[in-house]
């Protein structure tokens, strides 16, 4: 049999229902919007991610005597922005040491720090992940680029990238798990009573300015939605970070393809949206992934983002709800600690080395701080918590 890697520049060259057959097989593996092509080629189509904003598509595909195997979302990259796993202090180092730590290789969702499949493979198995894992070092090591990063890995992909001799890291986030529950009040009760009247008078007061919640999500999802939260994107991004990822036309594009995918969820005051926060749903999680707002009103931020996303699971029966990066502020809202996964290939031995010694102790910290962490929940100790998924070494 005859095994070919393909380097795809564009997700125009290859079909959507191809790639989506390797991205969302369905069976045990649960559905993932963002390795949609819909979602992916929004980004490409839109502006958002090429060459000039130094995330040029380098998707790979791998085919056995002309079989799909599976696909690699990948991009080659000229700087280190929008990947939530920061590699800064290791590309300071390089450049040091008189090397080019860019172009780099980085397999990921762009401007998306969410947990999800790198290594896309319509049938699941170990050995075609391996496969495609194989390929894309092959690749790292023939273009000359410094390095391979694959971020916000499921652990058992996370697993296997170890097995074959790349770097593993870990970082964390914070989740909120749902047991079963069938209303906001269950999740309640189960909080320590402090925790729970402080949540409760979190909501009261969000909204007391005369502020009104929508949830919009499938034809409910109009353009004049869009052009009032991108007006909150661009401020929050222009006040964080300075350079807004996303386009506007990014936003009509998804709207198009894959509304029903989407909660956006806006907040209203004297007949002008003010705020809004952005998710996506998944088979069995919600993802949280953008919020702004105009107008500044207490605790509505957490309104917004963290309780009515918890509502909405409830309702829906999903597992989870990931609220993006950073934010120990989120474990009195009821979410928890989460260990966060990428593992990353530095063609350089000595670099790789020095890496590779940094990563051992950041792992041991990490753990301890999700430990520590977990000690301090707002849940009443009788309650049983979900695990952090630390891995079982």
């Amino acid at each position: 049999m005859t095994t070919t890697a393909r380097i795809l520049n564009s997700l125009s060259e290859i079909s959507a229902a191809d790639w989506n057959r390797c991205a969302n097989p369905g069976g045990e593996i649960s559905y993932d919007p963002f390795l949609r092509h819909d979602f992916l080629f929004a980004l490409e189509n839109s502006g958002s991610t090429t060459a000039k904003t130094g995330w040029q598509p380098f998707h790979l595909a791998l085919e056995e005597d002309g079989s799909l195997i599976g696909v690699v979302p990948m991009y080659v990259k000229s700087h280190s922005q929008g990947e939530y796993v920061f590699d800064h202090s290791w590309a300071d180092a390089w450049h040091r040491a008189g090397q080019s730590y860019y172009p780099k290789l980085q397999s990921s969702i762009p401007f998306t720090p969410a947990t999800g499949r790198r290594l896309l493979t319509a049938d699941g198995s170990a050995a075609s992940e391996e496969a495609l894992l194989g390929a894309c070092i092959q690749v790292t090591e023939q273009i000359k680029v410094s390095s391979l990063h694959l971020t916000f890995l499921p652990e058992s992909q996370w697993r296997i990238a170890g097995e074959v001799g790349l770097l593993q890291r870990m970082d964390q986030q914070f989740h909120w798990h749902n047991p079963g529950y069938h209303s906001f009040d269950d999740f309640l009760a189960e909080l320590a009573s402090k925790k729970r009247k402080n949540l409760k008078r979190e909501r009261r007061e969000a909204t007391t300015a005369d502020v009104t919640i929508e949830r919009l999500t499938g034809s409910d999802l109009r353009e004049e939605h869009w052009d009032a939260f991108y007006q909150f994107y661009i401020d929050t991004g222009n006040r964080k970070w300075g350079s807004p990822y996303l386009t506007r036309s990014f936003f009509s594009m998804i709207n198009e393809t894959m509304a029903e995918d989407i909660l956006l969820i806006m907040c209203r005051r004297n007949g002008r949206y003010i705020a809004g926060a952005l998710n996506f749903i998944g088979g069995d999680t919600l993802f949280g992934r953008n919020w702004g707002c105009i107008e500044h009103h207490p605790f509505l931020h957490f309104e917004t983002c963290y309780y009515q996303a918890i509502d909405f699971a409830i309702e829906r029966g999903l597992n989870k709800v990931e609220a993006g990066a950073q934010g120990s502020h989120k474990v009195a809202r009821g979410y928890l600690p989460q260990a966060t996964y990428s593992a990353h290939w530095i063609c350089d031995s000595g670099f790789r080395k020095a890496v590779a010694d940094y990563l051992k102790e950041e792992r041991h910290y990490v753990a301890q701080d999700i430990e520590y962490i977990e000690q301090r929940s707002p849940f009443k100790s009788t309650i049983e918590l979900p695990t952090s998924g630390l891995p079982t070494d």
